[in-house]
């Protein structure tokens, strides 16, 4: 019987969880529609309310966005709108820090949130997954001797809380896993490892 049971257990435990998620994703898309006049509401519509189509809306926005801001005329938009955010007391500064901290994670050419690491911390000898966030800056750069880097250090099995560390290059391993790997190892608490990858041996 208390096999029977784990093993239920075992099955409905993802999917609920799963579907718990999901549903507090679409459930906060699903507010844009307020954007959109009553009678525009899919319950005005067809007398029912359509879960998703808030988030089927958001992305499009999205995309628009994306698209309209890549041609000229976007872009000089953009660069208005950023002029006078910035104009703005006490909105430019979060503005300005969010911007820098959004660009930096999802710039196609950037370096943070993609390599994982294995550092020490808390303390020498106890090791944990760390992620590259970059390299020390301004005025910090110039009391630290020695190359250094940004790590992030999550907690677990939240990663979205963790510490900022600055820590010598030479004292963290790059670990050969994608970030999703690392993020999967840590959300579970080492339950769920990665699969091995195998190291390439250059010759020298």
């Amino acid at each position: 019987m208390k096999r029977y049971f784990i093993t239920g257990l075992l099955i409905w435990v993802p999917l609920v969880i799963t579907a718990w998620v999901l549903s507090v994703i679409v459930n906060t898309l699903d507010q844009s529609l307020h954007l959109l006049p009553e009678v525009m509401h899919p319950k005005n519509l067809f007398g029912f309310s359509i879960p998703g189509v808030g988030a089927l809306l958001t992305l499009g926005m999205i995309l628009l966005t994306g698209l309209l801001a890549t041609n000229f005329i976007g872009e000089k938009l953009v660069r208005w709108w950023n002029a006078l955010l910035s104009r703005i007391p006490v909105v430019n500064s979060v503005y300005k820090a969010v911007k820098q901290v959004s660009d930096t994670l999802f710039a196609p050419n950037g370096n943070a949130f993609r390599k994982a690491l294995l550092v020490q911390y808390p303390r020498e000898g106890s090791w944990t997954i760390a992620f590259l966030t970059g390299t020390p800056g301004g005025d910090i750069k110039n009391h630290l001797d020695g190359q250094y880097v940004s790590v992030y250090v999550p907690t677990t099995p939240n990663p979205t809380s963790g510490f900022f560390l600055m820590m010598p290059a030479k004292d963290v391993v790059e670990l050969e896993m994608s970030v999703d790997e690392a993020l999967k190892y840590i959300i579970s608490m080492g339950v769920v490892a990665p699969p091995p990858h195998p190291r390439v041996i250059t010759n020298t």
